[in-house]
């Protein structure tokens, strides 16, 4: 009888040990040039700020005056995302009508568009990728320098950013629909507009919307962020509960933010589902 033969459980052990050891090695000089020390929070000093601000979440402050500010500035912070989203729209149409493809009036017969319609088009599109390419917090910590602390920066912030992404996004829904509708209004002369809102949009409507109330959500996340660097609503008192060490504060406005982002992805869901 011949010698049975053993198989390794892992034919493909080989390549993935050389893969684990290549990732790191390439980690590894990432690790050290982003000086990622985690061991300093084992320190003494460290542990000990650490229990007594964390002492603090046990006995979330409940006093009457301090909860009716929290709920003012979680209002503030839902305003904040709403003018900012709202504003974002009034820019973000009008990009979308430029830099959709299948709204082009020139490439009809040809399939082809003028020279300075790609220019415009590519012009549009380069401002919204540098919009949204600068996160809406640099833009907060700009507009604070310029208009001064509160939510007016935050309002500013979103608009700008979400305006880039609304674009973006808005017109490769519109692109990868069926064209034929909206081809047919443009052959029979129809302008852009009546195109996009009678034959581009009913195609998909649903899902503009749907990704249009998904960034309303993003940006009442946002809003509480930019609270941070001054833009106002709760994440700004949250930053200075923090300053004081006051983890009593902390503690409410931590179960007020959770409870305000699971109302907005509550809402967020039903909306999508009467949609669908």
């Amino acid at each position: 009888m011949g010698q049975a033969v053993i198989l390794h459980p892992d034919p493909a052990w080989r390549s993935r040990v050389v893969i684990t050891l290549a990732c790191i090695a390439l980690l590894w000089p990432m690790l050290v040039y982003s000086e990622f020390k985690p061991w300093t929070l084992f320190e003494p000093q460290s542990l000990a700020a650490a229990w007594s601000f964390a002492s603090g979440f046990l006995a979330p402050a409940h006093d009457p005056e301090f909860l009716r500010m929290v709920l003012r500035e979680t209002w503030q912070t839902v305003a904040i995302a709403t003018a900012g989203l709202a504003l974002a729209l009034l820019a973000a149409i009008p990009a979308t009508l430029v830099v959709t493809e299948i709204l082009s009036i020139s490439r009809l017969g040809t399939g082809r568009m003028r020279f300075s319609a790609r220019i415009v088009r590519q012009s549009v599109r380069w401002i919204l990728v540098l919009l949204r390419s600068v996160p809406e917090l640099v833009w907060a910590l700009l507009f604070v320098r310029l208009v001064g602390l509160g939510p007016t920066a935050g309002v500013l912030a979103i608009a700008l950013t979400y305006c880039g992404m609304l674009g973006k996004v808005y017109a490769e829904i519109l692109e990868s629909a069926d064209a034929r509708t909206t081809d047919a209004l443009l052959a029979g002369g129809a302008a852009r507009l009546p195109a996009l809102f009678y034959g581009a949009i009913p195609e998909s409507a649903s899902e503009l919307v749907s990704y249009t109330v998904y960034r309303w959500e993003c940006a009442i996340r946002g809003s509480a962020v930019m609270g941070f660097v001054g833009a106002g609503g709760l994440g700004q008192r949250m930053d200075e509960s923090m300053r004081m060490m006051a983890g009593g504060e902390v503690a409410t406005m931590l179960i007020v933010f959770v409870l305000l982002v699971a109302g907005a992805d509550v809402v967020s869901k039903m909306l999508r589902s009467r949609l669908a």
